[in-house]
């Protein structure tokens, strides 16, 4: 079960790999959506699979009401067969144009498609919450064809017509320098959220692992930097500490904010 919430109105609940609900001023999200148990396997495509070695802290039906699911992709370690089974397919899910395809063929009816840059925005009561879609590379050079397309998100919450919190979800990506775009287009951070975990599929890494999380620390200079997606995997080989060194004897820039499955912690800075 999550731990009672800090008396803050931007919050993030970690239920492992990918899997965070967030609560951003009035608005409930739920990220990648991954419920498999321990021992449970994951199918990525082209013949590859990967192995739970941890049990979710986040289940359907611990969920509360949701505004929106936000999917960086669909890999089954983001969205599994729990997902489509139990989650309410008339929920938005905002994700990658092929994404929202290939849910809409499973039956959910509010898919959203963004593509690079694009926004969506929810408004209630007075604020915005707004989603931008921020391009991404799972798997360099020819391992593009072989994985499906990734996004990263900008959230922003938007009060009297100022943006009073900002924060990053970079997706299942690598490092690339253009990401600095993300602060030319949308303005500086709060908060940073890297998928790291440095996947390993056909010999490729294909998410960040500790050395390229740092590069992006330092190319981003959060105030705060809230690492996930690490160790849940058996394709995972770049443990958490990994990072967290690398940050360290760099001295990079802003808070490292470590989060264990099941708790809840302010994103505030």
């Amino acid at each position: 079960m999550a731990s009672r919430a800090p008396s803050d109105d931007v919050t993030l609940t970690f239920g492992g790999n990918a899997t965070t609900l967030l609560r951003i001023g009035g608005f409930t999200l739920l990220t990648d959506p991954n419920f498999l148990h321990r021992g449970q396997r994951a199918y990525l495509g082209k013949g590859l699979w990967t192995k739970r070695l941890t049990e979710p802290a986040l289940l359907p039906t611990q969920l509360p009401v949701l505004d929106s699911i936000l999917l960086s992709h669909l890999h089954a370690d983001h969205w599994d067969r729990i997902a489509t089974r139990t989650l309410d397919k008339d929920t938005p899910v905002v994700t990658t144009p092929s994404a929202a395809a290939a849910l809409g063929r499973r039956g959910f009816r509010s898919t959203l498609d963004l593509r690079p840059w694009q926004r969506h925005e929810l408004t209630r009561d007075g604020e915005t919450l707004r989603i931008t879609s921020v391009p991404g590379v799972h798997g360099p050079g020819p391992m593009a064809k072989v994985l499906p397309p990734v996004m990263g998100s900008v959230l922003e919450l938007v009060r009297g017509g100022e943006v009073s919190w900002r924060g990053y979800i970079s997706g299942d990506t690598i490092f690339r320098p253009w990401l600095s775009e993300v602060l030319q287009r949308c303005g500086p951070l709060d908060v940073l959220i890297p998928h790291l975990g440095g996947t390993r599929a056909l010999g490729v890494t294909v998410t960040m692992d500790g050395r390229q999380g740092a590069d992006l620390v330092e190319l981003l200079e959060p105030p705060v930097t809230v690492p996930v997606h690490f160790d849940d995997y058996d394709r995972f080989k770049s443990p958490l500490g990994d990072f967290v060194r690398e940050v360290a004897e760099r001295r990079a820039p802003g808070e490292i904010r470590t989060v264990v499955r099941g708790e809840t912690i302010s994103l505030r800075p």
